[in-house]
């Protein structure tokens, strides 16, 4: 370990993404302690049919998983708040690789051809200067070897927050913002959608419904994190 490393910790201590406790030199963003209590969804093959559910009756969902479960004032909410206000992209891809490792182990990269993130527009990208969910989907795709893309799937308006609208608002507020240029690059591909968290699931399946309706083989959703 580079002794600098110390000496940073020392001045500037880093802290849990979950718990802000802070952070030993050998820990990366989450301490050991929440490594091993954070709430996971741990049903086999990491699919809890209460997701799968949210999509049934609206679009052809092959597979819906999540990695965390949301609970109001959790640590899982204090995560998915450090990298929507607190600038961490790198948490994002970081947690995309621990996610990536258990699905390796359950040959979900057998089943996919394409990794991608639901679309930030513009406008709200550069006041963030990044997408959580591309980071995500980044993380994945290192450790399931799967192509990751950014720019097969845009979005072309500029929508409001989607926060405490109900799911028939938030689904008016999202129709038609999704569009894929060029429909060849996604035509019989097994396409994993990526996002930060999965709540009603408007956003999802309004982007999905365009993968599909543009030649995508089979869909399936992934989350870093879905509230029950």
């Amino acid at each position: 370990m580079n002794p600098l490393h110390y000496i940073q910790d020392f001045y500037f201590p880093r802290l849990c993404s979950a718990c802000e406790n802070t952070l030993t030199t050998y820990e990366k963003h989450i301490c050991i302690s929440c490594h091993l209590h954070l709430p996971k969804f741990k049903t086999e093959y990491f699919e809890d049919e209460f997701l799968a559910r949210k999509f049934w009756g609206k679009i052809n969902v092959k597979n819906t998983y999540s990695f965390l479960q949301f609970t109001k004032n959790g640590p899982v909410q204090h995560i998915l708040h450090q990298l929507k206000y607190r600038n961490k992209p790198e948490l994002a891809e970081y947690l995309g690789e621990w996610y990536g490792n258990d699905l390796k182990t359950k040959d979900f990269d057998k089943e996919i051809d394409l990794i991608l993130g639901v679309p930030l527009h513009p406008e709200k990208k550069k006041r963030r200067g990044y997408n959580q969910a591309d980071c995500f989907a980044k993380g994945l795709s290192i450790k399931l070897n799967v192509p990751r893309e950014e720019d097969i799937l845009i979005r072309t308006a500029f929508t409001e927050t989607q926060t405490n609208k109900s799911r028939f608002k938030r689904f008016q507020n999202m129709e038609g913002v999704f569009e894929v240029p060029n429909p060849e690059a996604v035509r019989g591909k097994r396409i994993a959608l990526v996002d930060d968290v999965l709540t009603t699931g408007a956003t999802l399946e309004v982007a999905g419904a365009v993968l599909l309706a543009s030649g995508c083989s089979e869909l399936s959703i992934l989350t870093i994190a879905a509230a029950l």
